[in-house]
């Protein structure tokens, strides 16, 4: 939020974060309590701003959005953009802007109306997406094995590296799965289905928790 803004709009930034809910809001105590330091932990990101974007790539628009964007992926699992702002290609024509909470309009942020904006009259859409999927966060040295009870998707890092963002299914549940590092994945499920995946996950982790027995 930028640092001149006036008493009004602090005031009202406040009444938006107040109103706010986050799916999974209910099972961060169960995030904690379940999680294995270390080993697999697993934490709810709420509140990202998140835009679609539906844009030819190579047209003027397309490089106008990009330039908001810090690009615009080319191929399936590419991501583009900085640590702040980043692209996920959703198809040729398709793309999924996550960018932290600060950066939405209404929290002093002009990610959509920028974007909006970038595309101008031209063909292609923005559409403010931030309250459709949540984001969650599996990280540790058995994240992956996690994932793997439920995932189709080779994740064998020779496969699926860092830094790549792929749509796929995570126990039935339609989601975009972003591996940010080698022991780091972001998942999105849309806001309805995060009460059971938390709790799926939560299950799949469980084993975890326990020594291993030789």
């Amino acid at each position: 939020m930028a640092e001149t803004a006036t008493p009004a709009e602090t005031a009202h930034v406040d009444r938006v974060r107040g109103a706010r809910r986050s799916p999974a809001e209910h099972l961060a105590d169960a995030f904690t309590s379940g999680s294995v330091p270390g080993t697999v932990t697993l934490k709810e990101i709420p509140y990202q701003a998140m835009v679609g974007i539906r844009v030819e790539r190579t047209s003027d628009a397309g490089t106008r959005v990009a330039s908001i964007t810090g690009g615009l992926p080319a191929t399936c699992g590419e991501v583009t953009g900085s640590d702040s702002v980043n692209v996920l290609w959703l198809g040729p024509t398709e793309f999924l802007v996550v960018a932290p909470e600060e950066s939405h309009d209404s929290l002093g942020g002009s990610l959509v109306s920028d974007l909006t904006t970038a595309l101008g009259s031209d063909e292609g859409q923005v559409v403010d997406l931030s309250a459709n999927r949540t984001t969650f966060e599996l990280s540790g040295s058995h994240a992956r094995a996690v994932l793997e009870k439920t995932c189709s998707l080779d994740l064998h890092p020779r496969v699926f590296k860092a830094g790549t963002a792929v749509s796929t299914e995570l126990a039935h549940i339609p989601v975009m799965l972003w591996k940010t590092s080698d022991e780091n994945y972001r998942i999105f499920p849309r806001a309805s289905f995060a009460d059971f995946l938390g709790r799926w996950l939560l299950d799949a982790m469980r084993e975890y928790a326990s020594p291993e027995v030789p």
